[in-house]
Formats: C-alpha cells, sequence, structure tokens
C-alpha cells in the first residue's frame, strides 16, 4: 500500500506547485483501500477542508491511474500533537532558549513566494479567519473572486500595520489564480512598483514597464501610503490605474489608511482609488482572537488548552501580527521546556511582550497631560464649555483613562469634570468610532501616550 501511495503522490507532485504539494500532501498517508472506501491519513482538519475543496478530483484520477477502485475517498486526522504531560520539566538556559527561538523563527518565516506573480502561496482564504472585525471586507473578497473587475473594482483596504491586510488581499489573488492559472496577476509593494520605475526610466525603459503593467487582469498594491511625495511615480501609477480600469481589469490597493489621508497624494487619484468603497480591517475583538489562535493550532498541528488560547488573547491587544508571534513563542518554548502552554503560563514560565512602559501614577497626570498637548488648562479642559477642540481633549481624556488605567465611568467622570456616567460612555464611543477613519487623530493619542510614558 505504501508503495501505491508512493506512485500516486509521485503524479500528485507532477501537477501542482512544489509548495503547494508540500503543504498539502507531503504528510499524507494511504490507510486503506478496502472495497473503494479510500482512506486517507492527514495532519488536521484544515488539510482535510483543503483537499476537499482543491485536490479532490486530482487525486482520484491519480488513485484510479495507479489501478486502484475509487467508490469514496475520506481522510482521518493522524498526526495531531496534543499537549503532552512530563513527568519533569527540562531545564534550558534562557541564553539557549532564545537562540533556538531565532532559528525556529527564521525557518517558519521563509518566503513562498512565487516569481511571476509576487505572491506567497501560504495566504490563502481558507487560512484567513473572519470576525466581526474584518467580514465585509472578506465579503467583499468573494466577490471579487467570483467576478473580478466588476463590483468591488478598485478594491481599496486599509487598516493598522498587523491586522491582516496583505495576507487578504494576496489570498484573492491565490484563489484568482487557482480557478484560472492563465490569470495575468501581479502583487509588488508600492515600494518596488516605485523602484522599478525610476529603474525603468533612468535605464529608457519606461515604455517597457508601462506595458508590463497594462497587460494584467488583475494588479495588486501593497502599502499604498508610501507613494506620498513621489510625484512621477503617483503620475504613472494613475494612467496604469485608468487603463486598467477602463478594461475592467481588477485593482486591488492596501493602505494603513484612507487615500484622503496621505499627505501629496493627488486628489484625482484619491478620489479614484474609493470609487467601489473603502474597506476597513479592525483590531480583533477577544472571541476573534481565541478564534485565530484555535486555527493557527490547528494548521500547526497542535491542541492547546483553552484558558492558554484565552490567556494570549487577553494579553496582546496590538495587532493579529502579534498575537500570532507570541502564540508561536509560547507553543516553541512550551515544547523545549517539557511542559503543556497552560503549565508553561501557570509557572510563570513565560510573559507576553507587552511594552515596556510604566503606568502613569494617577489620572491627574494624564488629564493634565492631554490638555498641555491640545494648549490648554484643565480648568478649560474640564470645563463645560462645547467649542469643539476643548470637546474633542475632554472626551480624548476620557478615552485614554479607561483604556490606560481601566477606570470605572463613574470615577472618569469625576476626573474630567461631567455630569454622569452617560456622558462618558458617550465620549469613549465617539473617540473609539473616530479611530476607524481618523488617522490624525489616532497619531495625536499615540503622541500624548508617548508624553506620558515618556
Amino acid at each position: 500500500m505504501f508503495d501505491v501511495w508512493k506512485n500516486v503522490l509521485a503524479e500528485i507532485e507532477q501537477k501542482i506547485s512544489p509548495a503547494n504539494y508540500s503543504t498539502w500532501f507531503a504528510e499524507t498517508s494511504l490507510l486503506s483501500t478496502e472495497n473503494g472506501e479510500i482512506k486517507i491519513g492527514v495532519k488536521n482538519s484544515f488539510h482535510i477542508k483543503q483537499l476537499k475543496t482543491r485536490y479532490l478530483d486530482l487525486i482520484t484520477s491519480a488513485l484510479k491511474n495507479n489501478n486502484i477502485t475509487v467508490n469514496n475517498i475520506a481522510f482521518e486526522i493522524q498526526s495531531l500533537n496534543k499537549p503532552k504531560k512530563y513527568s519533569r520539566e527540562i531545564v534550558v538556559t534562557d541564553e539557549l532558549l532564545k537562540t533556538r527561538l531565532k532559528t525556529f523563527q527564521k525557518t517558519s518565516q521563509e518566503p513562498t513566494t512565487t516569481k511571476h506573480t509576487g505572491l506567497n502561496e501560504k495566504y490563502t482564504l481558507a487560512n484567513f479567519v473572519v470576525g466581526s472585525n474584518n467580514d465585509l471586507a472578506v465579503s467583499a473578497a468573494k466577490s471579487i473572486i467570483d467576478a473580478p473587475g466588476t463590483r468591488f473594482n478598485p478594491f481599496f483596504l486599509y487598516g493598522g500595520p498587523g491586522l491582516g491586510k496583505t495576507h487578504l488581499v494576496q489570498a484573492i489573488g491565490n484563489e484568482l489564480l487557482a480557478r484560472n492559472p492563465d490569470i495575468k496577476i501581479l502583487y509588488t509593494p508600492i515600494a518596488d512598483f516605485y523602484s522599478d520605475f525610476i529603474d525603468a526610466v533612468r535605464n529608457g525603459k519606461g515604455k517597457e514597464f508601462n506595458r508590463k503593467f497594462r497587460k494584467l487582469d488583475c494588479l495588486i498594491i501593497d502599502d499604498f501610503q508610501f507613494i506620498m511625495n513621489k510625484e512621477q511615480s503617483q503620475e504613472e501609477f494613475f494612467n496604469i490605474f485608468n487603463d486598467l480600469y477602463q478594461l475592467n481589469k481588477q485593482i486591488i490597493v492596501t493602505s494603513d489608511r484612507l487615500p484622503s489621508q496621505i499627505k501629496s497624494v493627488d486628489e484625482r487619484l484619491a478620489s479614484r482609488l474609493t470609487w467601489a468603497g473603502a474597506f476597513d480591517l479592525q483590531l480583533p475583538k477577544f472571541e476573534d482572537k481565541c478564534a485565530i489562535l484555535r486555527t493557527k493550532a490547528e494548521l500547526m498541528g497542535y491542541e492547546i488548552e483553552p484558558e492558554a488560547i484565552e490567556y494570549i488573547a487577553e494579553n496582546v491587544n496590538t495587532n493579529i501580527r502579534d498575537l500570532e508571534s507570541e502564540f508561536s513563542t509560547i507553543i516553541f518554548t512550551s515544547e523545549v521546556r517539557g511542559l503543556t502552554p497552560l503549565e508553561l503560563i501557570n509557572k510563570g514560565s513565560v510573559s507576553i511582550n507587552r511594552p515596556s512602559k510604566l503606568r502613569p501614577t494617577s489620572p491627574k497626570q494624564i488629564v493634565e497631560k492631554v490638555a498641555k498637548y491640545y494648549n490648554l488648562s484643565v480648568k478649560e479642559m474640564c470645563s463645560k464649555s462645547r467649542v469643539a477642540n476643548i470637546k474633542t481633549a475632554r472626551q480624548v481624556a476620557m478615552f485614554i483613562l479607561s483604556k490606560e488605567l481601566t477606570l470605572s465611568t463613574n470615577k472618569i467622570a469625576n476626573e474630567v469634570g461631567v455630569k454622569d456616567h452617560t456622558t462618558v460612555m458617550h465620549g469613549i464611543k465617539k473617540i473609539e468610532t473616530d479611530l476607524k477613519l481618523n488617522f490624525t487623530l489616532r497619531d495625536q493619542i499615540e503622541e500624548i501616550k508617548e508624553k506620558i510614558y515618556g
């Protein structure tokens, strides 16, 4: 049976990319073929989903070509790494642990980029966790995959770093390519676009550069915010955008903010980029973070205690990239130390890497810093004035007091001089809503925090 499956895998390997073969087939096994009921062993349930949706016909064909009768194919999980129980903790020096962790992180982050498209095959919709922080963007992405160049064109996706923008847009590209291998698609960060354009102009190959982009069926531009102050590149991109759009070719752009909030971007270009709307990725909520971690555990082939997942989700409040990084570190450390993730956490052998800032000594300190930042006295900011800049400063103070000191709304009301907690709740909600679109306000709050903790 081993030889048969070896032949089947050899045939499959010839028909798909090396990266896809390594990801989905390298660790599979043939368990039984009795009465045409094929049982295949796989690493985890995520692999089952991928093999069923993307490769079932290919597997069936390869089995039949090797004289195996196929009536039905079922998949069984064979090699899930469950949390282990150890009789004693393995002693490892911190220095050795750090060295091995760096090697582990470097190896796990090796790129699998396809040269002619720029796409990384590890980014798929199947391993992109959908939550309340990104569901609208994912719905739009699926519409693009079904009908590129129509409803959501251009597709403009924005949000802070580490929230999954690159993953989602590359997943669109990979899915389009899977459905139509002949599609001409290119993913490129805007910095590479700029660099290649300058080289082309310098070498007298501007027309060739232009033609390369105009031949595409789908263009994906990442980190568009870095185009600021690059007028020639903006003009070139503007012309390419117009030509592709007129031909109903799909254009996808990501940025950390809206085009109108990027300094020195041409108004015509900024307007065109949001013709079909703009979709944002937000910070994941607690439930979203738990779902992300459960999915990552499944992808890595691990079972991890629910309490350990909740501990990580509760203590990482930055972005998804940091969340996954902390998760991988805890998983790796648990293996090296000989403890389950929860045992590791309970023993205090690992801690989340929070920013190394001291908490302010009092609410008064925050109120004073916010007032000073907005060039107001504390008395002015905490007055009943409804002048716009004073009201904003007061609401920012409420927001920071809530997030940094986790004060009750009644306590915050006393600190900023408002009547009751409902006013505070409204003020905090207002700032939270504004932060989704107002990047100037986001920058201001970060600057105030630096002054508080500086």
